[in-house]
């Protein structure tokens, strides 16, 4: 059976972040970051409603407290450009970043009973964040609800800050 990745153009082929824009990052950030790249990679749905065709190469930038998406096809030596205000995710992000640190200290010394509600918290806020993903590409890029996931935890990976 062929992989919904290989079946499908409209998906994301490759994936990059703009580094610059991070200074540090801890090593559970860095697994988090290349596990959703690795997930992202080998299974998404990603349609510019532009009418591009896919495969695609998206780059991830923070600039003046925006995402800029930009997206280019496979055969294209031009780019389309997705701009979204950060302002809406803050919350979100910083939250999500709490209960993250809550969740990787808890699975050094708490209990599974307590590692498990955190692990529900920290679940519930990527869900949020990635639906707010969705409904903010929704006039842009159609995706499904595990590349929005993906997506979001990219997009924290971006807010980190020294």
């Amino acid at each position: 059976m062929t992989p919904a990745s290989a079946a499908t153009p409209q998906r994301i082929a490759k994936i990059t972040l703009d580094e610059r824009t991070v200074i540090r990052r801890s090593r559970a950030i860095e697994d988090e970051r290349a596990a959703a790249i690795t997930d992202l990679l080998k299974d998404n749905q990603f349609t510019p409603l532009s009418g591009r065709p896919g495969p695609f190469h998206v780059h991830l930038a923070v600039e003046e407290n925006r995402l800029l998406m930009e997206i280019r096809g496979a055969e294209d030596v031009s780019s389309e450009s997705i701009v979204l205000p950060l302002a809406p995710f803050r919350r979100i992000v910083k939250d999500y970043f709490l209960v993250c640190e809550s969740y990787y200290e808890a699975i050094r010394d708490k209990s599974l009973t307590q590692v498990e509600a955190i692990d529900v918290g920290r679940r519930s806020l990527h869900d949020e964040g990635s639906a707010l993903l969705a409904e903010r590409l929704a006039d842009k890029v159609a995706i499904d609800h595990d590349t929005a996931r993906r997506l979001f935890t990219l997009i924290c990976v971006l807010h980190l800050r020294g």
